[in-house]
Protein backbone atom coordinates (compact mmCIF):
# COMPACT_ATOMS: atom_id res chain seq x y z
CA UNK A 1 0.00 0.00 0.00
CA UNK A 2 2.96 2.29 0.56
CA UNK A 3 3.80 2.34 -3.14
CA UNK A 4 0.28 3.39 -4.10
CA UNK A 5 0.27 6.02 -1.36
CA UNK A 6 3.54 7.46 -2.68
CA UNK A 7 2.13 7.65 -6.22
CA UNK A 8 -0.95 9.51 -5.04
CA UNK A 9 1.05 11.92 -2.90
CA UNK A 10 3.24 12.75 -5.91
CA UNK A 11 0.25 13.83 -8.01
CA UNK A 12 -0.44 17.48 -8.67
CA UNK A 13 -3.18 19.07 -6.53
CA UNK A 14 -6.59 18.92 -8.21
CA UNK A 15 -8.83 20.95 -5.87
CA UNK A 16 -7.05 24.05 -4.62
CA UNK A 17 -4.16 22.67 -2.52
CA UNK A 18 -5.86 19.25 -2.22
CA UNK A 19 -5.24 16.03 -4.15
CA UNK A 20 -8.77 14.63 -4.25
CA UNK A 21 -8.74 10.84 -4.67
CA UNK A 22 -12.00 9.08 -5.57
CA UNK A 23 -12.74 5.48 -4.57
CA UNK A 24 -15.81 4.18 -6.38
CA UNK A 25 -17.47 0.81 -6.89
CA UNK A 26 -20.69 -1.04 -6.25
CA UNK A 27 -22.26 -0.97 -2.81
CA UNK A 28 -20.64 -3.72 -0.75
CA UNK A 29 -17.47 -3.83 -2.86
CA UNK A 30 -15.14 -2.95 0.04
CA UNK A 31 -14.61 0.76 -0.62
CA UNK A 32 -14.72 1.87 3.00
CA UNK A 33 -12.27 -0.77 4.23
CA UNK A 34 -9.84 -0.05 1.40
CA UNK A 35 -10.14 3.71 1.96
CA UNK A 36 -9.32 3.39 5.65
CA UNK A 37 -6.24 1.29 4.93
CA UNK A 38 -5.08 3.62 2.20
CA UNK A 39 -5.62 6.58 4.53
CA UNK A 40 -3.35 4.89 7.05
CA UNK A 41 -0.67 4.39 4.42
CA UNK A 42 -1.01 8.09 3.62
CA UNK A 43 -0.20 9.00 7.20
CA UNK A 44 -3.77 9.54 8.36
CA UNK A 45 -5.29 11.26 5.34
CA UNK A 46 -8.93 12.31 5.91
CA UNK A 47 -11.69 10.21 4.35
CA UNK A 48 -15.01 11.68 3.26
CA UNK A 49 -17.71 8.98 3.06
CA UNK A 50 -20.43 9.74 0.54
CA UNK A 51 -22.88 7.82 2.75
CA UNK A 52 -22.61 10.89 4.99
CA UNK A 53 -23.61 13.17 2.09
CA UNK A 54 -26.47 11.12 0.63
CA UNK A 55 -29.90 10.82 2.28
CA UNK A 56 -32.88 8.46 2.10
CA UNK A 57 -34.54 10.76 -0.43
CA UNK A 58 -31.33 11.75 -2.26
CA UNK A 59 -29.41 8.55 -2.85
CA UNK A 60 -27.56 10.17 -5.75
CA UNK A 61 -28.92 13.74 -5.93
CA UNK A 62 -26.34 15.12 -3.51
CA UNK A 63 -23.89 16.74 -5.91
CA UNK A 64 -25.02 20.30 -5.21
CA UNK A 65 -24.65 19.88 -1.45
CA UNK A 66 -21.20 18.33 -1.83
CA UNK A 67 -20.13 21.17 -4.11
CA UNK A 68 -21.36 23.94 -1.80
CA UNK A 69 -20.24 22.44 1.50
CA UNK A 70 -16.99 20.72 0.53
CA UNK A 71 -15.63 21.27 -2.97
CA UNK A 72 -15.94 25.04 -3.25
CA UNK A 73 -14.36 25.85 0.13
CA UNK A 74 -11.47 23.43 -0.40
CA UNK A 75 -10.89 24.76 -3.91
CA UNK A 76 -10.45 28.20 -2.35
CA UNK A 77 -8.07 26.82 0.27
CA UNK A 78 -10.62 27.21 3.07
CA UNK A 79 -11.93 24.68 5.56
CA UNK A 80 -15.11 22.89 4.54
CA UNK A 81 -18.09 22.92 6.92
CA UNK A 82 -20.52 20.08 6.36
CA UNK A 83 -23.14 18.13 8.28
CA UNK A 84 -23.18 14.31 7.97
CA UNK A 85 -26.53 12.61 7.47
CA UNK A 86 -27.78 10.37 10.28
CA UNK A 87 -29.43 7.37 8.59
CA UNK A 88 -31.09 6.20 11.82
CA UNK A 89 -32.54 9.59 12.80
CA UNK A 90 -33.22 10.55 9.16
CA UNK A 91 -31.77 14.03 9.60
CA UNK A 92 -28.45 15.85 9.38
CA UNK A 93 -26.24 15.75 12.45
CA UNK A 94 -23.86 18.30 13.98
CA UNK A 95 -21.61 20.23 11.64
CA UNK A 96 -18.09 18.99 11.06
CA UNK A 97 -15.01 20.82 9.80
CA UNK A 98 -12.73 19.44 7.11
CA UNK A 99 -9.47 21.32 6.75
CA UNK A 100 -7.61 21.36 3.40
CA UNK A 101 -5.22 18.39 3.35
CA UNK A 102 -2.52 17.33 0.94
CA UNK A 103 -4.60 14.23 0.10
CA UNK A 104 -8.31 13.75 0.70
CA UNK A 105 -10.02 10.42 -0.03
CA UNK A 106 -13.67 10.53 -1.06
CA UNK A 107 -15.25 7.09 -1.10
CA UNK A 108 -18.68 5.86 -2.02
CA UNK A 109 -20.89 4.90 -4.92
CA UNK A 110 -20.68 7.83 -7.31
CA UNK A 111 -17.26 9.10 -6.25
CA UNK A 112 -16.25 8.99 -9.91
CA UNK A 113 -19.40 10.59 -11.33
CA UNK A 114 -19.10 13.16 -14.09
CA UNK A 115 -19.59 16.16 -11.78
CA UNK A 116 -16.71 15.08 -9.57
CA UNK A 117 -14.21 13.83 -12.15
CA UNK A 118 -12.86 17.29 -13.07
CA UNK A 119 -11.88 17.75 -9.41
CA UNK A 120 -10.20 14.35 -8.95
CA UNK A 121 -6.46 13.83 -9.07
CA UNK A 122 -7.00 10.05 -9.35
CA UNK A 123 -9.94 7.64 -9.49
CA UNK A 124 -9.79 4.11 -8.11
CA UNK A 125 -12.49 1.56 -8.90
CA UNK A 126 -13.12 -1.48 -6.69
CA UNK A 127 -13.23 -4.32 -9.19
CA UNK A 128 -15.82 -6.48 -7.39
CA UNK A 129 -18.65 -7.91 -9.52
CA UNK A 130 -21.97 -6.23 -8.84
CA UNK A 131 -23.82 -9.38 -7.76
CA UNK A 132 -21.07 -10.35 -5.32
CA UNK A 133 -20.82 -6.83 -3.91
CA UNK A 134 -24.58 -6.56 -3.40
CA UNK A 135 -24.78 -9.95 -1.72
CA UNK A 136 -22.02 -8.89 0.68
CA UNK A 137 -23.86 -5.68 1.45
CA UNK A 138 -27.13 -7.47 2.13
CA UNK A 139 -25.43 -9.94 4.48
CA UNK A 140 -23.70 -7.06 6.27
CA UNK A 141 -26.89 -5.05 6.79
CA UNK A 142 -29.22 -7.93 7.63
CA UNK A 143 -32.80 -8.76 6.72
CA UNK A 144 -34.22 -5.65 8.40
CA UNK A 145 -32.75 -3.53 5.56
CA UNK A 146 -33.88 -5.83 2.74
CA UNK A 147 -36.48 -3.35 1.51
CA UNK A 148 -33.91 -0.56 1.50
CA UNK A 149 -31.55 -2.74 -0.53
CA UNK A 150 -34.28 -3.48 -3.08
CA UNK A 151 -34.66 0.25 -3.67
CA UNK A 152 -30.90 0.84 -3.56
CA UNK A 153 -30.19 -1.74 -6.26
CA UNK A 154 -32.68 -0.08 -8.61
CA UNK A 155 -31.16 3.33 -7.91
CA UNK A 156 -27.58 2.14 -8.37
CA UNK A 157 -28.41 0.41 -11.66
CA UNK A 158 -29.98 3.62 -12.96
CA UNK A 159 -27.05 5.74 -11.75
CA UNK A 160 -24.32 3.69 -13.40
CA UNK A 161 -26.39 3.23 -16.58
CA UNK A 162 -26.50 7.01 -16.95
CA UNK A 163 -23.12 7.90 -15.42
CA UNK A 164 -20.63 5.00 -15.32
CA UNK A 165 -17.42 5.50 -13.34
CA UNK A 166 -15.37 2.42 -14.23
CA UNK A 167 -14.44 3.53 -17.79
CA UNK A 168 -12.75 6.59 -16.29
CA UNK A 169 -10.87 4.82 -13.49
CA UNK A 170 -7.11 5.37 -13.35
CA UNK A 171 -6.64 2.27 -11.19
CA UNK A 172 -8.66 -0.94 -10.79
CA UNK A 173 -8.43 -2.51 -7.33
CA UNK A 174 -9.13 -6.20 -6.77
CA UNK A 175 -9.41 -7.94 -3.43
CA UNK A 176 -7.92 -11.41 -3.03
CA UNK A 177 -7.64 -13.89 -0.19
CA UNK A 178 -4.28 -12.37 0.75
CA UNK A 179 -4.97 -8.67 0.32
CA UNK A 180 -5.27 -6.31 -2.65
CA UNK A 181 -3.86 -6.00 -6.13
CA UNK A 182 -4.27 -3.19 -8.60
CA UNK A 183 -3.67 -2.43 -12.24
CA UNK A 184 -3.90 0.63 -14.42
CA UNK A 185 -7.44 1.34 -15.55
CA UNK A 186 -6.31 3.47 -18.48
CA UNK A 187 -5.64 1.91 -21.90
CA UNK A 188 -1.92 1.70 -22.61
CA UNK A 189 -0.64 3.53 -25.70
CA UNK A 190 -0.03 1.33 -28.72
CA UNK A 191 3.30 -0.49 -28.56
CA UNK A 192 3.71 -0.23 -24.79
CA UNK A 193 3.77 -3.24 -22.48
CA UNK A 194 0.71 -4.16 -20.41
CA UNK A 195 0.45 -2.55 -17.01
CA UNK A 196 2.06 -4.33 -14.10
CA UNK A 197 -0.12 -5.76 -11.36
CA UNK A 198 0.87 -4.52 -7.91
CA UNK A 199 0.03 -6.63 -4.85
CA UNK A 200 -0.16 -5.86 -1.18
CA UNK A 201 -0.34 -8.67 1.36
CA UNK A 202 -3.01 -7.22 3.64
CA UNK A 203 -5.63 -9.01 5.71
CA UNK A 204 -8.77 -9.71 3.78
CA UNK A 205 -11.55 -7.15 4.35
Amino acid sequence: MGGLAARLTALAPSLGPVRLIGIDGHAGSGKSTFAERLAGALGGAPVLHLDDIATHTELFDWTGRLRRQVLEPLAAGRAAHWAPYDWAARRFGPERVLEPAAVLLVEGVGAGRRELRPHLAHLLWMETPRALAWSRGRRRDGSELAAFWDGWERAERAHFADDPSRPYADTLVRQSCTGYEWTSGSPAPAGTPASVTHREGLPRA
